[in-house]
């Protein structure tokens, strides 16, 4: 394991900060110098796979921001400043290259307003720093299954929904795209009976119906209609698409997270026979 504190140069300073012992699924900082306060790093789910448990997630504060909301007394801050900060930081492996990529969620004082710019980078430096220590810790693969079993529960129901939630719209949006072509059938005869009248019968009321003209102007003309109607079904079949892959991945996701579960639940050992009558049979599967 690698050593248990470390150093980040900054321009506000040297801050230290020193790892305490493991609770789990998380390890918590103790920061010193230039900074006081703590950090929270614990695993968590790739931002693009959510049923891989292989990133790192460190949190401004001694608790999990994602759980729970830390005092504002307990928020890290500049040594000479009373001002605490909120904000985190998720250090997870890329796809397609050796270097680790970040997703950095805002950072805001406990009142609500954005740090100053060096600010903001001494307290992301650190984050990226413990977080960085943390992925390359011995104990890694247990810190992420005790993570893992932390989060699957609420996972998988967030999963269900959305899974349940993108196939709604896209049923909605097949619904709409079968319910435009008729209205574009529709569109296109009104458009040719105007069409007709002003052939029949010149006027300028007729003339600005037929008339592509913008919708600020005349939102209801029948030649905008007309393209609306052309254009929307496609759209609504895109989107269905789109809406049943974002369905298939998430229930895909929630699929592999059961599987998971299911891989790593401890086997029960088969009870012995009971002996001593039908007494110590009942006791026995009582206990059981």
């Amino acid at each position: 394991m690698t050593s248990p504190s470390l150093t980040v140069d900054m321009p506000a300073g040297i801050v230290r900060a020193t790892a305490g012992p493991r609770h789990d699924d998380a390890v918590v900082f103790e920061l010193g110098g230039a900074m006081r306060g703590s950090v929270h790093v614990t695993g968590t789910t790739n931002p693009h796979h959510w049923d891989q448990f292989t990133a790192v997630r460190a949190c401004l504060g001694p608790v999990n921001a994602y759980q729970t909301t830390a005092p504002d007394e307990d928020l890290p801050r500049l040594t000479r400043s009373r001002t605490g900060y909120h904000g985190s930081l998720t250090l997870y492996p890329d796809d397609y290259t050796d270097r680790p990529q970040v997703s950095a969620y805002p950072m805001t004082s406990a009142d609500g307003h954005e740090p100053p710019e060096k600010t903001a980078a001494t307290l992301t430096a650190v984050l990226r720093a413990c977080a960085d220590h943390v992925a390359h810790r011995e104990d890694l693969p247990e810190i992420l299954t005790f993570s893992r079993q932390r989060d699957t529960p609420q996972l998988l129901r967030f999963l269900t929904w959305s899974a349940a939630h993108h196939r709604a719209e896209a049923a909605r949006y097949e619904r709409e795209a079968h319910a435009a072509r008729p209205a574009q059938r529709a569109a296109v005869a009104a458009w040719w009976t105007v069409a007709r009248w002003y052939l029949a019968s010149p006027h300028p009321v007729l003339l600005l119906m037929l008339a592509d003209l913008p919708y600020s102007v005349l939102p209801d003309s029948l030649a905008r209609t007309v393209d609306v109607k052309q254009w929307w079904a496609p759209y609504c079949l895109t989107a269905a698409a789109r809406e049943h892959e974002h369905a298939r991945r998430a229930q895909a996701e929630a699929d592999s997270l059961r599987t998971q579960q299911r891989s790593r639940r401890p086997a029960r050992r088969p009870h012995a026979p009971a002996h001593g009558g039908p007494h110590a049979e009942r006791r026995e599967l009582e206990m059981s």
